[in-house]
């Protein structure tokens, strides 16, 4: 998504909960001198994503109950939001592309970067201390934002780690997005209730998020989009499980 068609959607997430455009900019500009040395070029990702099928993985309910598919898509490109991650390695399951704003478990985002996993690490007004903190740990870094791009710092579309992920797959052309564990929903598993401290707001975002991907198939996505939620978001067709897929 370009950085003009974008800012009108910030603007409007900015307002509704009280970001500071200069704060999150801020952000931006501390991630960009931090991985100036490390930092991947985003041609990573294209070579990972371009023409391949993908799957989104989240924290959401159905997430454990779908492992099974997951493991069954082994050649799937598995682009997981932030405390996805922790489920995955727990189960043997290597996470291709991270994408975190770095409040899931950090040893566990650590092993996602030991195991080869490109960090797409987000920088906002609210993160600069553990951008500080767990930055210089990664190896695999590219850094992305939801205000002006700056040198390494993309900013690829989305508000939340779960719905930046499918933007950054729609961006470097998947041939195909299947959604787990993406129901943007109150009922979470265990691994996000041990991080989330304020659950309306959560709720809040979801329900942006939500939205976001709704508008992103509305205005016609280059890629086959698939949801394995019994709510499958707007636009997502439904993809039915069963043990032959």
């Amino acid at each position: 998504m370009e950085f003009v068609d974008w800012f009108p959607h910030y603007q409007s997430i900015r307002q509704r909960f009280g970001y500071s455009t200069q704060k999150d900019q801020e952000a931006a500009n501390i991630l960009s001198k931090m991985i100036k040395r490390k930092a991947l070029d985003k041609k990573v990702l294209q070579r990972k994503i371009a023409g391949k099928q993908v799957i989104v993985i989240g924290s959401g309910p159905g997430l454990e109950k779908n492992l099974g598919l997951i493991k069954r898509k082994a050649k799937f490109i598995k682009i997981v939001a932030n405390g996805a991650a922790q489920v995955l390695i727990e189960r043997k399951i290597k996470p291709n592309i991270v994408v975190t704003d770095l409040d899931g478990n950090p040893s566990f985002l650590q092993k996602a970067d030991k195991l080869g996993a490109t960090m797409v690490v987000h920088a906002h007004g609210d993160n600069i201390a553990m951008l500080k903190k767990l930055v210089p740990k990664f190896s695999h870094i590219i850094g992305s934002t939801q205000v002006m791009p700056v040198e390494n710092v993309y900013n690829f579309g989305g508000f939340t780690d779960g719905d930046r992920c499918v933007f950054l797959a729609e961006e470097f052309s998947a041939k195909e997005i299947i959604l787990i564990g993406m129901e943007f929903g109150p009922h979470l598993n265990r691994y996000s209730r041990e991080l989330i401290r304020n659950g309306n707001l959560k709720n809040e975002k979801m329900k942006v998020a939500r939205k976001l991907l709704e508008m992103l198939a509305k205005q016609g996505s280059q890629s086959n989009l698939f949801d394995t939620s019994t709510r499958p978001i707007k636009g997502f067709k439904h993809f039915i499980i069963n043990e032959d897929n």
